[in-house]
Formats: C-alpha cells, structure tokens, sequence
C-alpha cells in the first residue's frame, strides 16, 4: 500500500490585495497575511500577478520574495501566471521555488481551462528550459484528463496543476463521484509518467478533504478565494489551522 504524501498547503494571496486596493490605505498588508499564514503552519504562498494588476502588484512580488527568501525554515514560493504576458519576467528576477504556467487571458476574470497538446507544445518548451535552467521548478495548470499527462511530462514538466473547478461545482451533487474519478484517473497517469501532482481552484473546507482522500498523492494544493472568505469569519491563522486539519484528515491508504 502507498503511503500517502503530506499535501502542502500554499496560501494564494490575490484576494488579500483586492480588497487592499480598493482605497489607497495599503491595508490590508499582503506582507503581514503571508506571515501570519506562515506562523500558522502554511507551507507556501502563491500570487498570481496579473498583467492590469488587478490585485497582486510588482511590488507585492518582490516583498513576498523577501519574506520567504528570509523566512527561519523551508517555505516555497509559488508565482502564476500566462508565461508570454508577465510571469517570465517575475521568474528571471526572483527565481521561485515553482512557476505555475496557467493560460489565461489578459483581461479573464478567473482561470478557467488548462493548457492543451499537441497545440501548446512547442511555444511551451523553451519557457519551460528557461525556467528549469534557472532552478525553477515548473507546474502546468492542466485539465484532469489523463491523455495530456504524457505530454506534459514530454515538454519539461515537473508537476502538473489539475484544475479543480468542475469538481467543486459537482460537489454535493450526483455528479461528484464521476467529477472524482476523473482527476483519480489524471492524477495516476501524471504519476506514471513522473509528474508530481498539484491541484486548485474553488478548493475549500467543504471540499478539500474527500479529495485529497480520494486523489493519490497530491503534493500541493494552492487555496485562495475560500481561504480568504473563511479568514475574514476566522482570522488567518485559524483559517490555516482549519485547513491543514482538513488536509491531514484524509483517511490514510485510502486510494482509488
């Protein structure tokens, strides 16, 4: 039997500086969330900066940088974002722990599909080199269908980033069990070909668990919109603590 993984928890920060950039107070601080975050048991910080800085800034970017270049034990960086917008850039100047290549828009409201092969291959390659020169580990946001996973492994690859949007909008629905088994069935074809497995968006409290039970050996998830809803109600810390209770909850061995 596999002896399940201990899933990271990395705590995106875009809504935090939202609602910091409504007035021009500079509260509430991005810095001061991540920290807090941190001291509370998160395992990382994700941004995701995007190009009309709609929330994360340039300077945001730099000052988390900072903070976990200086944190007292291992803690990863993680920058998303559209690789032929803004995200290289931020790779080259501050070398995260992982780029996650997401293929976004400009002006799209919220990610919302993952990257496609044959069709991306060949532009995504050299980015992927670049970044792995550069010790950067790098992630592809993909769609949980197991077909792709060969070739994102044949790009350069490290991890995969399953979306998880469909799953969460067929939780507590009859079409749950069927959502489930389709990122089973990604996330074992991703590690059959050696890719490591992250997965995000619209994961929550609600959610969180009976997938990480179910979905073997995810080795990070990456929460942001839940997790900020629940810490205006629990404050961050306790919204950490909350989570990684949800994340260790998982019934151990139990992989379908």
């Amino acid at each position: 039997m596999t002896t399940p993984v201990k899933t990271a928890l990395s705590i995106n920060l875009n809504k935090v500086a939202l609602v910091r950039n409504t007035r021009h107070l500079e509260i509430p601080s991005v810095t001061r969330a991540a920290r807090l975050c941190l001291e509370a048991g998160a395992q990382g910080i994700t941004v995701h900066p995007r190009p009309d800085e709609r929330h994360i800034r340039p300077g945001d970017v730099e000052k988390l940088a900072g903070v976990i270049a200086t944190w007292p034990v291992k803690r990863e960086y993680n920058i998303e974002g559209n690789p032929f917008q803004n995200l290289m850039d931020y790779v080259r100047k501050y070398r995260p722990h992982q780029a996650t290549f997401v293929p976004d828009g400009e002006d799209q409201f919220t990610s919302d599909h993952g990257w496609s092969f044959p069709q991306d291959a060949e532009r995504l390659k050299p980015l992927i080199d670049e970044c792995k020169a550069l010790g950067v580990r790098v992630s592809l946001f993909m769609d949980p269908i197991p077909e792709q996973m060969a070739a994102a492994k044949a790009v350069g690859a490290d991890r995969v980033e399953l979306y998880t949007e469909p799953y969460a909008a067929a939780f507590g629905t009859p079409e749950q069990s069927t959502q489930l088994a389709r990122y089973v069935a990604a996330a074992k074809a991703a590690q059959a070909v050696g890719l490591g497995v992250n997965a995000g968006h619209d994961l929550s409290l609600r959610n969180l668990t009976p997938f990480v039970t179910h979905v073997p050996q995810v080795l990070e998830v990456s929460i942001g919109h839940a997790f900020v809803t629940d810490a205006l109600e629990m404050g961050y810390a306790e919204a950490v603590r909350a989570y990684r209770r949800s994340l260790d909850a998982r019934a151990d061995g139990v992989l379908l």
